[in-house]
């Protein structure tokens, strides 16, 4: 279905913000919810594409081995993102295409980190595959801080199955035409992502505010021609008086945002962090107003 919509050449509407959703209607954000809550996760896609989504992100993010490991997660590669795709399509019923979710590893590879290519790759694999045999139209990798990890990310995905994979990346800065924390440049990693077999070029999260985003599409876009996705946090994260991230840009501001990441050649649009439906919904409106 995503191969469908994404060769009809107009806007698609992604979803947003998940773990603060979830959170929300009492669930504990992350993957395992996909197995302690399914109900709410459910609840979840349901309200985007309320909202007005045409595709939405399985809740599967960073469901690897080595992330889950890390962090305590209860339950197995394959039942957690097996879980996350069935619960996807069911909120779904054909009215939405859905997107299995790959985040990072949380590890580094060598020589800086601890883990070899094959290792990551691996990894990758292992939850690619369970997002393929699920039924998932489409892969996203997003969130990526690091190109070597996400060309990894991209083979592993490309090798699993043969479906449409969009690879994002999260920028620290908006110099330079955009660079990740790892100085990666964007137009290095539009064509890296490319090379490797990435059919839509991504940025979602960051430091960017949405318009920010914007430079960073125009980066891709003078590197390659493949369709770009842009998925911004809800503006730049403030810290409460507990230093916990908080993001407080209406949905109003972010679609008007958004909008020049659109000027800019973006064609896929989502949010991130801090975005809820109602940010979702903006969304929809700008574009139906343009």
């Amino acid at each position: 279905m995503f191969t469908e919509l994404l060769g009809e050449g107009k806007i698609l509407i992604f979803d947003g913000g998940f773990g603060t959703q979830l959170a929300q209607r009492g669930a504990k954000p992350g993957g395992e919810s996909n197995i302690t809550s399914p109900g709410v996760v459910e609840d979840v896609h349901k309200a985007y594409i309320a909202a007005g989504s045409n595709v939405i992100i399985t809740n599967t993010f960073c469901m690897n081995r080595y992330y889950m490991a890390s962090n305590g997660v209860n339950g197995s590669v394959e039942e957690i993102n097996r879980a996350g795709v069935e619960i996807a399509r069911r909120a779904a019923g054909g009215r939405a295409a859905v997107m299995g979710d790959i985040g990072p590893t949380g590890k580094l590879l060598k020589p800086i980190g601890e883990l070899t290519e094959d290792e990551m790759y691996e990894a990758f694999s292992e939850q690619a595959a369970a997002l393929a045999s699920a039924g998932v139209d489409g892969f996203i990798i997003e969130t990526m801080i690091s190109l070597k990890e996400a060309v990894v990310a991209v083979r592993a995905c490309k090798d699993a199955a043969k479906l449409p994979i969009a690879a994002s990346m999260t920028y620290a800065t908006a110099r330079d035409g955009g660079r990740t924390t790892m100085g990666d440049k964007a137009a290095a990693c539009a064509a890296e992502l490319e090379k490797a077999g990435a059919d839509v070029l991504g940025s979602n999260c960051g430091d960017l505010d949405p318009q920010e985003v914007a430079i960073v599409v125009a980066s891709y876009r003078s590197v390659s021609n493949l369709p770009v996705l842009v998925e911004p946090n809800a503006g730049k994260p403030k810290l409460d008086e507990n230093d916990k991230a908080v993001y407080e840009m209406k949905p109003g501001d972010f679609a008007e945002g958004v909008k020049a990441c659109i000027a800019a050649g973006a064609r896929l649009l989502g949010g991130c962090c801090g975005t809820t439906p109602d940010h979702i919904r903006a969304l929809v409106e700008m574009v139906s107003a343009m």
